[in-house]
């Protein structure tokens, strides 16, 4: 039989960029610069009382944009969250921009709203499959703005919508190119309000979109596409590996710092370099992709019971995104070490400059030692799983094909069953 031909081209795609103190008071200029004159600007309730979305709005306002505010975006969306969020902006009248101000949750809900304001059908028609029907954007979405307040989604430069489906309780999104944001706003000023809490589960997340993306199977080692196959995540590649490896030696020196800042209640410039590597972190990995821990997450988070982490909002049980991507990260990258050693260990080193050794150990135990010192949970028992929990988590894990596709190692039940068990209790 004649071999598959390899892959030989990979794709990188970013939305423009505005980073620094003030940023977000100059979201105003760029709408409207793009011939907006009304926009909806959707929020959460938190945001919205810190402040940070009438700071935007004031802008949008100065420079001749009407705002309609929806502040009722829910922190871990669900579908419902994004059905009353469409609900609400197909009822607000014409708009043509929308910005979001908030953490991934506000961003990702904007990008709901983006596409079904424009498009027909409803939002299980263009989730992925095999959840939803997989259906493609027929008509261009509203240009989007994102103004991130919380540091660790990479959601700003990203073309994936995160949600929870309620009925089935698994966590799982829409991915199409026209979701990626056209402006990312990142104003450090706006992030440096987080609680510790926060800083800890979102920093996760940026940890764990260098660290996947940087392992993620090399683009040349899938099957070569048709132009019409490529998707946006093409698998590790040259650009995106150098978008990663800075991201991992930001945290290095600045991750630690900043909880403690957090803690202390001390602004410093280790918040700042927490939003860059954020921001690297988010062009890396929206282009080369992220693989178990992520697939990992959204069952983890989508199955919760009655787990309250300390500084999110207490009315509901929720695991944060980025701790559920945390929880069976040590063990994954012990699983894919062997599709590329170098790769694992360089990255241990970047976290870790002066690690020792040369096993499937090294990066495993930099991640937990991290997770040990920033407060993250000791594993998914302590999030509330058991080992008879295992089977459905494995089960929601399956569904994500989109990303464990993007693991450097083919993955199958088995090998999930052996992650989620090794990582109810991590130390």
């Amino acid at each position: 039989m004649t071999p598959q031909p390899s892959e030989t081209v990979f794709t990188y795609a970013a939305p423009a960029l505005k980073f620094g103190h003030g940023a977000a008071t100059e979201v105003g200029y760029d709408v409207r610069g793009w011939g907006a004159r009304r926009a909806l600007l959707v929020t959460d309730a938190g945001v919205a009382a810190a402040g940070h979305a009438e700071t935007v709005a004031d802008s949008l306002r100065s420079h001749g944009v009407e705002v309609v505010t929806y502040a009722g975006a829910r922190v871990e969306p669900t579908d419902a969250s994004l059905e009353e969020a469409v609900a609400f902006a197909r009822g607000a009248g014409a708009v043509d921009a929308v910005v979001a101000v908030g953490g991934g949750s506000s961003i990702d809900t904007a990008k709901a709203v983006a596409l079904l304001v424009t498009n027909p059908g409803e939002l299980m028609d263009y989730v992925n499959a095999p959840v939803g029907k997989a259906r493609a954007p027929e008509r261009p979405v509203l240009p989007l703005a994102a103004v991130p307040t919380t540091t660790g989604t990479g959601s700003e430069s990203t073309t994936i919508c995160v949600m929870d489906v309620l009925a089935l309780k698994v966590k799982t999104g829409i991915s199409h190119p026209a979701l990626r944001p056209r402006l990312a706003v990142v104003d450090p000023a706006l992030s440096a309000t987080q609680p510790p809490g926060v800083t800890a589960a979102a920093g996760m997340d940026i940890l764990c979109h260098a660290l996947e993306s940087y392992t993620a199977r090399w683009y040349a080692e899938f099957p070569a596409k048709q132009p019409e196959q490529r998707v946006p995540y093409c698998g590790a590649n040259p650009i995106a590996d150098l978008w990663s490896e800075r991201a991992l030696g930001l945290l290095a020196g600045a991750f630690r710092a900043a909880v403690r800042d957090a803690r202390d209640g001390v602004a410093s410039g280790a918040a700042e370099q927490m939003a860059l590597a954020a921001t690297f972190a988010g062009l890396g990995f929206g282009n080369a992709g992220v693989h178990i821990p992520h697939a990992n997450a959204y069952p983890i988070a989508g199955r919760v019971r009655d787990f309250r982490p300390a500084d999110y909002p207490p009315d509901e049980a929720m695991v944060p995104h980025g701790m559920a991507v945390a929880l069976t990260a040590p063990e994954a990258f012990r699983f894919t070490f062997d599709a590329a050693p170098e790769r694992h260990l360089r990255a241990a080193r970047l976290l870790s400059p002066g690690v020792e050794g040369t096993g499937p150990d090294v990066l495993p135990g930099v991640i937990a030692a991290l997770m040990r010192d920033i407060g993250i949970p000791n594993g998914l028992a302590e999030v509330g799983y058991a080992a008879g929990d295992v089977e459905a988590l494995v089960e929601g894990a399956l569904q994500q094909q989109r990303l464990l596709a993007t693991a450097p190692k083919d993955v199958t039940g088995e090998d999930l069953a052996a992650i989620m068990t090794a990582s109810l209790d991590l130390w």
